[in-house]
């Protein structure tokens, strides 16, 4: 009998005119997204590191400082909180901004937060060398259009239930949007499964999937992915051996007293450890760090 041909529509999306700009060159190069001086897809992995949320005290300038010290080269941070409910922590929005500001300024890392508004891209465009669609815009068309216009790189997660396809389709929109060539770099994040135990399931086929897919550089957000600080180590290494091209790590001085997202947050120590690990695991991949 004969089988019935692969309807996956993220293989069937591989000849589509629908992923022009993010499927893989005929000759296999891959994209480079700069973000100030630090170059994402290329040799060296990357590591951006920093609190869920600024909050408005000194824990950001702390973090940054040990973050950078640990060999993190992109502080992250968010201004602008989505969360599930109305009454959680939402970010110092205008104010979270200007702290970003001042930490860059000190420690010279540059920045990536997260932008939900297309009437707040050119703001925080303002403020930001990189900007982050979140997992719950990933196909906020206006949105995605609103950044790849600004110019400036974009960071684009998966969403809770997103495809590849569908992933894939949205970076398309950003690039569209930028006139053919806007920088854009892949978040894996974790997609929503059966399982309780763990706050996402972080899709390590789909990295490296779009390793061979894809020319855009990817990396892995193992925070969001476990939701266990316990567990962002092991997955940190399992990401780069999948083929990331760097990790996006939730970091805080005292992750205790960290405002959000605390359970999934690593220590400085912790994170100084885990560098250390992926450090030596690059080499052996063949890659710097």
């Amino acid at each position: 009998m004969k089988s019935e041909p692969c309807k996956d529509p993220a293989l069937i999306g591989l000849e589509a005119e629908a992923l022009r700009h993010s499927l893989r060159r005929p000759d296999g190069r891959r994209n480079v997204v700069n973000v100030g001086d630090v170059a994402i897809g290329g040799e060296r992995i990357v590591i951006a590191a920093g609190p869920c949320a600024v909050e408005p005290n000194d824990s950001l300038r702390l973090t940054a400082l040990g973050v950078a010290s640990a060999g993190a080269t992109i502080l992250r941070g968010g201004a602008y909180k989505p969360r599930t409910s109305p009454y959680d922590f939402q970010g110092l929005e205008k104010e979270g901004l200007l702290l970003l500001d001042e930490v860059r300024a000190e420690t010279g890392l540059p920045v990536v937060t997260e932008v939900l508004d297309p009437r707040d891209v050119d703001l925080v465009a303002s403020h930001a060398d990189m900007l982050q669609v979140g997992s719950r815009s990933v196909q906020n068309v206006p949105l995605l259009r609103e950044v790849g216009a600004s110019g400036h790189p974009v960071l684009l997660k998966r969403g809770l239930m997103t495809t590849v396809f569908e992933w894939l389709s949205a970076a398309e929109y950003i690039i569209e949007a930028g006139g053919g060539d806007a920088p854009v770099v892949l978040c894996e994040r974790g997609i929503r499964t059966f399982e309780p135990t763990t706050r996402n399931t972080l899709d390590l086929n789909a990295v490296a999937l779009l390793r061979e897919l894809s020319r855009l550089p990817l990396i892995v957000d193992p925070s969001h992915g476990t939701g266990r600080a316990d567990l962002v180590p092991a997955m940190s290494r399992a990401s780069l051996a999948a083929g990331a091209d760097g990790l996006l790590v939730e970091v805080h001085a005292s992750p205790g007293d960290s405002w959000s997202d605390a359970a999934q947050t690593l220590g400085l120590s912790s994170f100084a450890k885990l560098v250390g690990e992926c450090r030596t695991l690059a080499l052996a991949l063949g890659r710097d760090l």
